[in-house]
């Protein structure tokens, strides 16, 4: 849908309070919802579509979505990665119903308009009519023009193994969209290093997406609900820390050091830190150093569908699928290098249960997004409260703070237009 045939929503103000108070209509309302589409996902956002060792040979491609609207990345036989809207340029048919594979081209199949792996329509049956004795009946218009019905094309850059996608062809490059406080962190996983792409799970969560942003923008929460990150010395308040974001607000990372199991004086009293607990195998907590500084956690959201994650020596993407104010989809694509020796193969895989849909840290977050869309659900005017740590929007050298979150609002209110 675009952005014209979209109303504002009547009626909602922004709490005086500013980026500290967060409405809870943003969450339910389906006017909302539609403006995010068109001024978020399908605005001047760089939006993660792939990594490009999915798609290694010409012809190659995968599905995906930005936002709601269903995308297909395609290598094409130039070896370039394209990504266009899969949906048929006639009639609308999604015209790729494979999640990946390797094809010369796509075919709809309702009525076989073909297209070549960067979009470009190729064919169309019956375009120039049927001969019945001696004339020419049906077919297209005379001025009907191939080149202008294609699938819509976005603009694509790969960065470091990663594929990026966006609707606007005016958005700026990639390093500079993050900026360069960003890029570091970015580029400390993505060096040029050749990536191996080893699995995905997904799981679907029935709450809004701006919950799971939130989420990994939250340093709070992680130091108090994951009882294996604050029992085993993963990620917790006492440590050495810190919350950086962009000059925007809208790309965040949570940084920390893995501390000893034993907690300090100010976190002994966390009810879910169980100082008894032991490990089957403590293998699991081993770490190999790997990547330019010490730290052992870093999570990095980039506005606005991706997180980066480096748990100890786990990497994955989480990417963000939108299916509605009240649902959302949570794509997590494990990875590593090419280079990674068998040691290191088995380290990921073993820490990636830390991960993903059941993992013994992130299951907790699943719970506890839904619950607040439960809870919010009751009053669309009351507002969620983002005070920890002050009310301005700064980077801070600790974890107790929701610094991160009042940025992405500061950014959003801009971009959504909400005083």
């Amino acid at each position: 849908m675009s952005e014209a045939l979209v109303s504002e929503p009547v009626g909602y103000a922004w709490p005086q309070e500013g980026n500290c108070r967060v409405p809870y209509w943003v969450y339910l309302d389906r006017n909302v919802y539609e403006l995010e589409q068109a001024r978020i996902f399908r605005g001047p956002a760089w939006n993660y579509v792939a990594l490009e060792a999915e798609i290694p040979r010409p012809g190659d491609y995968k599905t995906t979505y930005v936002g709601d609207t269903p995308v297909i990345v395609a290598r094409d036989d130039e070896g370039v990665v394209n990504a266009m809207v899969n949906k048929c340029a006639h009639r609308g048919t999604t015209v790729c119903r494979e999640t990946h594979g390797n094809a010369r081209d796509f075919t709809c199949i309702y009525h076989q308009w073909n297209y070549d792996l960067r979009g470009n329509l190729r064919g169309v049956p019956f375009r120039r009519g049927v001969i019945e004795g001696d004339r020419r009946v049906g077919g297209m218009p005379r001025e009907f023009d191939l080149a202008q019905n294609g699938l819509r094309q976005l603009k694509v850059e790969t960065v470091n193994g990663v594929v990026f996608a966006s609707f606007d062809p005016r958005v700026p490059p990639f390093r500079e969209y993050l900026g360069e406080t960003m890029w570091y962190y970015y580029e400390r996983v993505f060096d040029g290093r050749p990536l191996r792409f080893i699995g995905r799970t997904r799981q679907r969560m029935a709450c809004n997406w701006k919950l799971v942003f939130e989420n990994i923008k939250d340093p709070y929460h992680a130091t108090l609900l994951h009882v294996f990150l604050v029992t085993f010395g993963l990620f917790r308040a006492d440590q050495k820390s810190k919350v950086e974001m962009d000059e925007t607000g809208r790309h965040a990372v949570l940084v920390s050091r893995k501390g000893e199991q034993k907690a300090s004086a100010g976190t002994a009293d966390i009810a879910n830190l169980k100082a008894d607990y032991q490990l089957h195998d403590p293998s699991l907590l081993d770490r190999r150093h790997e990547f330019k500084d010490e730290n052992t956690v870093v999570m990095q959201t980039i506005f606005p569908n991706l997180i980066v994650q480096q748990q100890t020596n786990t990497l994955a993407l989480r990417q963000i699928v939108t299916r509605g104010p009240r649902e959302m989809e949570l794509v997590w694509d494990f990875f590593g290098y090419e280079e990674d020796d068998e040691d290191m193969q088995r380290y990921r895989l073993k820490q990636a249960n830390l991960m993903g849909p059941s993992g013994l840290v992130s299951i907790d977050d699943a719970e506890a997004m839904e619950m607040c869309q439960q809870g919010l659900e009751a009053e669309a005017q009351e507002c969620a409260l983002a005070e920890l740590g002050g009310r301005e929007c700064a980077n801070e050298d600790h974890m107790v703070t929701e610094s991160a979150i009042r940025g992405f609002y500061r950014y959003y209110r801009r971009v959504m237009n909400f005083d």
